[in-house]
């Protein structure tokens, strides 16, 4: 691991144990120093094996972010997630790396945080107290815009038509600000939705806003659909050729107020056997694009924020309950009790 450069500058040659432990000459086996493990102490432990509340993984192995994509690397100016039908991104370049294999870490369970996965993660909530710079202006909440693009026969785009998306289903995942991940029932596209049919488009737009906020726990408790086909909810110009969908979701509730992890797509097909049972879309993902891609963006910033316990409370670690302070209560210490 800790080399000297030789006369041509190259590093990390081959050393007994890996320069990280002692061999028993008795068994020929290493005997790792602490931190270091393997059959030639070749890679990094994990800090306390994780606790128990999380894998450890190879650094080549970890995602970006809570959210499959949350930075890809060729992403457009504007923070947006591109949609890919594959796996979450990971750090590729790290692949190049000579400790790729390993320097290792932990992936932290659901409401578990910290190096070694040792820390209960409490509520995290707007702080009340909180206020916007100028206040004559509106009231902003976060908005997400899910721009989902028809793949056609091309895969690109060119020459899709309505009915890739007709009568199909996908399914929407949150991820809570605890790292908690939860799936919507089914969301079926009506075969009318791209006509002048505002029962259609209004029918939808309730479908989507019953599936989030039915999410189990209450993790979602109100937000705001609109729906368009084009690119009114966009960014970007649709091609002509296209057929592009555009899902606006905007959270209005106090529990999501503040900035939350993007939602997830669940575009691929899962039938007998899956939930939620989804026939899956044909879309264009970020990997193919040579143009417009399917994508989540972040319209809007929230003039709300999101601190542990409401920044009006304490931690405990060892509970993941919020200590509130004196006048304060509720799961995030969001609610004020006395007005002094």
């Amino acid at each position: 691991f800790v080399d000297t450069p030789d006369e041509d500058g190259k590093v990390h040659k081959y050393m007994e144990c890996s320069g990280k432990g002692i061999c028993d000459r008795s068994s020929g086996e290493c005997e790792c120093f602490d931190g270091y493990g393997g059959k030639g102490c070749q890679r990094t432990t994990c800090p306390n094996d994780c606790s128990g509340h999380g894998t450890c993984e190879y650094i080549d192995e970890l995602t970006f972010g809570s959210t499959p994509g949350e930075y890809y690397a060729a992403k457009p100016a504007n923070f947006s997630m591109g949609i890919s039908k594959t796996t979450a991104m990971t750090f590729g370049s790290i692949a190049e790396s000579w400790d790729s294999g390993k320097s290792m870490a932990c992936v932290c369970d659901p409401g578990y945080i910290d190096v070694d996965c040792s820390r209960r993660m409490c509520p995290k909530g707007n702080d009340i107290f909180d206020t916007r710079l100028d206040t004559s202006d509106g009231l902003k909440y976060q908005v997400q815009n899910i721009t989902l693009v028809a793949a056609g026969p091309f895969g690109n785009g060119s020459m899709a038509t309505y009915g890739e998306f007709s009568n199909q289903s996908f399914a929407l995942t949150f991820v809570s600000t605890l790292n908690e991940s939860y799936t919507t029932i089914p969301i079926v596209i009506g075969d009318t939705l791209y006509t002048s049919d505002t029962g259609s488009t209004d029918a939808f737009e309730k479908q989507i806003k019953k599936a989030l906020e039915g999410l189990p726990n209450g993790v979602i408790d109100e937000v705001a659909v609109g729906v368009n086909f084009g690119s009114a909810y966009s960014d970007y110009d649709a091609y002509a050729a296209q057929w592009q969908l555009n899902i606006k979701v905007t959270f209005t509730g106090a529990i999501v107020a503040g900035p939350q992890n993007f939602l997830i797509p669940q575009v691929d097909e899962c039938l007998a056997g899956c939930t939620p049972k989804i026939t899956g879309l044909n879309l264009v993902s970020v990997q193919d694009a040579t143009g417009t891609y399917s994508r989540v963006t972040e319209m809007e910033r929230s003039d709300y924020n999101n601190y542990e316990c409401g920044r009006r409370g304490k931690c405990d670690y060892d509970s993941g309950i919020c200590e509130c302070f004196e006048g304060y209560t509720g799961l995030a210490c969001g609610t004020q009790t006395a007005l002094v």
